[in-house]
């Protein structure tokens, strides 16, 4: 005979890896059922990480078949589809920060408590394994889903520069970029309340059929201050608007050049820009990310400067709190 006692103390005995409590305190675990030897519950792997679901599964098992008279453990993995909000990054050209932005935004995100992945859907020029540290790291696989590479700034993220060789020029055609971001979409991302998605510049056939096939939440717009790159600017907005997805606001990246120096700041791209042109569609501006060598030089040794403390990291976390009361507000 099985004492169900002691299958309760046993499941109780392993806590729950994300409140601490036992796995029937906490309703981890489903109340067992016994019979013939064999102990049968379901155990909610919700929110869970792959390695964290195996795990929980193996120490369960090896708790109740250590229990006399239990000659058969079997475990139910279940849990609930979460919906996760994908914010697209996107701009209308190439060259205004937009990738530096993604990974500050996610960064930035991160150090407020956000649930955060990233995603690197930028074809030609995947960049985030360098600004987020991961270069040389492949992600695995469970099944057929891919596993996040976990940066070392506590942000999960896949790239495709991480599906191919280093240095390897990407020749992929609309289907074969659609399928690789599919799978990047469709990995694991347990435990992600939000993914950032940095999308390839442009506003393409790739970028449209991208966005209408993974149709964000919302979409963030980067662009510089001069009136070309705001011209492309408002041609990205346009091909979200085609795909109805609302534009969460625009950022204004490069706004001025402060002199680590004198500390004066001058405007070799103009200033305001972006602003006056949400202004005038009716968007939200989002904040501005000034033109220094400090986020060049962290960007290039993989430590966003998000990151750390002062003026520029105040400029993305302030840009992340944006994103969040927006996200919040869409919700409801």
């Amino acid at each position: 005979m099985i004492d169900p006692a002691a299958i309760s103390a046993a499941l109780n005995a392993i806590p729950d890896p994300e409140k601490g409590t036992g796995l029937l305190a906490g309703g981890r675990a489903s109340a067992p059922r016994i019979a013939d030897g064999r102990v049968s519950l379901m155990l909610d792997v919700t929110g869970l990480t792959a390695p964290a679901r195996d795990a929980l599964d193996t120490a369960v098992k090896q708790a109740l078949s250590a229990i006399p008279g239990v000659t058969e453990v079997r475990v139910a993995l279940t849990a609930e589809k979460v919906g996760r909000t994908i914010i697209a990054v996107g701009s209308g050209k190439g060259g205004v920060g937009k990738s530096t932005l993604s990974a500050n935004l996610a960064v930035a995100l991160h150090r407020a408590g956000v649930k955060v992945g990233l995603i690197d859907a930028d074809i030609y020029g995947p960049s985030q394994p360098r600004l987020m540290a991961t270069e040389g790291q492949r992600p695995e696989a469970e099944g057929q889903k891919l596993i996040p590479v976990m940066s070392p700034h506590g942000v999960p993220m896949l790239s495709l520069g991480q599906l191919v060789k280093p240095g390897q020029a990407v020749a992929w055609r609309g289907p074969m970029a659609g399928n690789a971001l599919s799978q990047l979409l469709d990995a694991d991302w347990s435990g992600c309340d939000v993914l950032i998605v940095d999308l390839p510049p442009g506003t393409g056939d790739i970028q449209l059929s991208m966005i209408q096939k993974h149709k964000p939440a919302g979409a963030v717009i980067v662009s510089t201050p001069q009136d070309l790159a705001l011209i492309d600017a408002t041609r990205a907005i346009d091909l979200f608007r085609q795909a109805d997805v609302p534009i969460v606001g625009l950022v204004e990246n490069m706004a001025g050049y402060l002199c680590p120096h004198c500390g004066e700041v001058s405007d070799p791209f103009g200033t305001g820009g972006a602003e006056k042109a949400a202004a005038q569609l009716g968007l939200p501006f989002l904040g501005r990310i000034p033109l220094h060598i400090d986020i060049r030089i962290a960007s290039d040794a993989g430590a966003p400067p998000a990151t750390g403390e002062g003026m520029i990291s105040n400029s993305f976390a302030a840009i992340a709190a944006s994103l969040t009361d927006w996200i919040k507000q869409q919700k409801g």
